[in-house]
């Protein structure tokens, strides 16, 4: 485990660990508030997060953002991270061994951050996070707490892109969310 942002950053320089570093332009950290009291854990760089080096800035996290905005959540002031760090070819989901591999970055993210509230986008994330048992459908919108943090699983932002109706849940987690946080 790293003690400073600054060794868990060079730790992870020019990391060949797994497979997925062979395609990369970027590795993809994390991005926000490294004192942010919610963090959001996706599952994996997609094209335009891989060209740009930063976690949801393509069409899923324009949509995060639009959504970020009309409930109150200033992105500047959570922290947002995924399982991998390096795009899986295809917008594939990463694989066991890949997550494997960089759960411990993430892990070392976590407890540098030390966030009250974790939102789990997608079922890579909750699988990877809280155990292979949970589904997102069972599981969304339901608050899990876990070693003095609360998780929020709800839809990752692609999904949305692709099932309007997803919206609404997502937002009603959103709230949640917020809600949770102001108890704080």
């Amino acid at each position: 485990m790293f003690e400073t942002w600054e060794e868990l950053e060079a730790s992870i320089i020019g990391c060949k660990k797994c497979k997925l570093c062979n395609n990369r332009n970027n590795i993809v950290f994390g991005t926000g508030n490294k004192n942010a009291r919610i963090m959001f854990i996706g599952e994996g760089p997609g094209a335009d997060e891989d060209k740009e080096g930063i976690p949801f800035v393509g069409k899923a996290g324009k949509l995060m953002n639009m959504a970020f905005d009309g409930i109150g959540i200033n992105r500047e002031e959570v922290y947002i991270a995924n399982i991998v760090k390096c795009r899986p070819p295809s917008n594939r989901n990463p694989e066991d061994d890949e997550a494997a591999i960089c759960l411990d970055y993430l892990r070392n993210q976590v407890r540098l951050v030390k966030p009250k509230i974790i939102v789990l986008l997608g079922s890579v994330a909750l699988k990877n996070i809280l155990g292979k048992e949970y589904g997102i459908t069972a599981t969304r919108g339901k608050w899990i707490e876990k070693k003095g943090i609360l998780y929020m699983p709800t839809w990752h932002p692609a999904a949305l892109l692709r099932d309007d109706s997803k919206k609404i849940e997502f937002w009603q987690d959103l709230k949640q969310v917020v809600k949770r946080d102001r108890e704080f």
